[in-house]
C-alpha cells in the first residue's frame, strides 16, 4: 500500500535558526520552506521536516542517517565544518569515531544542535 509513497523524515528542534544553520549551512541540505510549524529541507529527494517545538528530550538512539559512498571522506569534510563525531563506550571506534560493524558496514555518529543523534553509514 505504501510501497510507492515517498517517505517524509521528521525530527524536532527547539531553535529553528540554529537548526537551519546546521542542516543548511553545515550539512548543505537544500531549504524548501520555513513556517511557524517546521523548517523543511530536501535530503536528496526525501523531505525532512524539522518540527519547531518549545522543548523536547532527544532520543538516546539514532534519529536520522545517511548512506554514504566514502565514510572517511564524508567524516573528514564534516569535521572540517565543525561537526564533532561521537564515541560511545564499548564501541570499537577508530580515531575518527567510525565503528566497523561485524557485517562489514562502517558507521559514524554525530549530533545536531538539539542533541538528535545522526549517523553516516558506508555499507560493504
Amino acid at each position: 500500500m505504501l510501497e510507492d509513497a515517498k517517505l517524509i523524515g521528521f525530527c524536532a528542534t527547539s531553535d529553528a535558526a540554529r537548526a537551519r544553520r546546521f542542516y543548511v549551512d553545515t550539512l548543505t541540505l537544500r531549504p524548501v520552506s520555513d513556517d511557524d510549524f517546521a523548517l523543511v529541507v530536501d535530503a536528496n529527494g526525501t523531505m525532512l521536516r524539522l518540527q519547531k517545538v518549545g522543548s523536547f528530550t532527544p532520543h538516546p538512539f539514532t534519529a536520522l542517517g545517511w548512506q554514504v559512498a566514502d565514510i572517511a571522506a564524508t567524516v573528514g569534510r564534516l569535521a572540517a565544518r565543525g561537526v564533532q563525531f561521537e564515541k560511545f563506550p564499548g564501541m570499537d571506534q577508530d580515531a575518527d569515531g567510525v565503528w566497523h560493524a561485524p557485517g562489514g558496514a562502517r558507521v559514524a555518529w554525530f549530533k545536531d544542535p538539539d542533541g538528535n543523534i545522526l549517523s553516516l553509514t558506508q555499507f560493504r
